[in-house]
């Protein structure tokens, strides 16, 4: 399982532990309040055992805690459809997932995205992102479905010249320097970041390798409103929707901004990566 989603249980367990002190309960005291065993209470408050939302409605009602139960819920229903393994979910190969995420791209009207290492998918080049996904195809062996994929991406892109969207964009330097393809691969992607940096509903920062920051590079990110955020890690995409999440990562995205040049400084670094390859 991945440690983030380990880590949410351990967290989502403390919280619950934290109800039950306040309530000036021991584990045992609240077991017997609901009819459980004692251990039950113990798995779950450190994140061994899942609860469920019965679990949940029980332990706030005999903790005198019953206006925590939405925002609790919320929380528990966040981790149980966060997780979900690459290989699940792309089984069928590449373009079933890039379909996938339509929807949500279609929906949303400010887009906050963050990518420490490389260019984001909705400025890609076709070149740039074949040799991405011919890469992830490869090292998860998938079936090869690499240029439908490419185009359910493209066809993506779309959602950049449509609607009523605002796209607020921090890359690292790092992003630039990442050769992901050859000479002209990087070129052409570096041409295409240069027109989308002319588009009005397009803020585009770059935040240099030497920056003073107030927080460190994080994974990268995509925040839908402030409704949804999709992380992907090594082994799984995480969708989140838990409020108090939303906002941390809000606040972190305000702090990539900050550390982040824009305009004729940041037309500078790419220009800079370019003479480099």
């Amino acid at each position: 399982m991945s440690s983030q989603i380990q880590q949410a249980k351990e967290a989502f367990g403390a919280r619950l532990r934290e109800i039950r002190k306040d309530a000036n309960l021991t584990g045992r005291a609240l077991a017997a309040l609901v009819g459980w065993q004692p251990s039950k209470v113990t798995r779950i408050e450190r994140g061994v055992r899942n609860a469920s939302e019965d679990d949940v409605r029980a332990w706030c009602l005999h903790c005198n805690a019953e206006g925590q139960v939405p925002d609790l819920i919320a929380t528990l229903r966040g981790i149980e459809s966060a997780y979900i393994e690459w290989k699940r979910q792309l089984r069928t190969g590449l373009r079933r997932r890039q379909e996938a995420s339509v929807p949500l791209y279609e929906q949303a009207h400010l887009f906050r995205i963050y990518h420490p290492f490389l260019i984001p998918g909705l400025f890609q080049t076709a070149d740039y992102a074949a040799a991405i996904l011919r890469k992830v195809r490869a090292f998860l062996d998938l079936p090869d479905d690499v240029d439908q994929a490419v185009e359910a991406r493209m066809d993506r892109q779309r959602v950049l010249y449509s609607g009523d969207r605002r796209f607020l964009v921090v890359i690292e330097e790092q992003a630039l320097r990442t050769r992901v393809g050859d000479r002209e691969v990087m070129a052409g992607q570096f041409d295409r970041l240069l027109a989308t940096m002319s588009l009005q509903r397009v803020s585009l920062g770059i935040v240099p390798a030497g920056a003073v920051r107030q927080v460190w590079p994080a994974e990268g990110f995509l925040m839908f409103d402030d409704m949804t955020v999709r992380v992907e890690t090594v082994s799984a995409q995480l969708t989140i929707t838990q409020p108090r999440e939303i906002a941390l990562y809000g606040r972190t995205f305000e702090q990539m901004q900050h550390a982040a040049v824009y305009g004729a400084p940041a037309r500078e670094l790419i220009a800079a990566a370019l003479t480099a390859i």
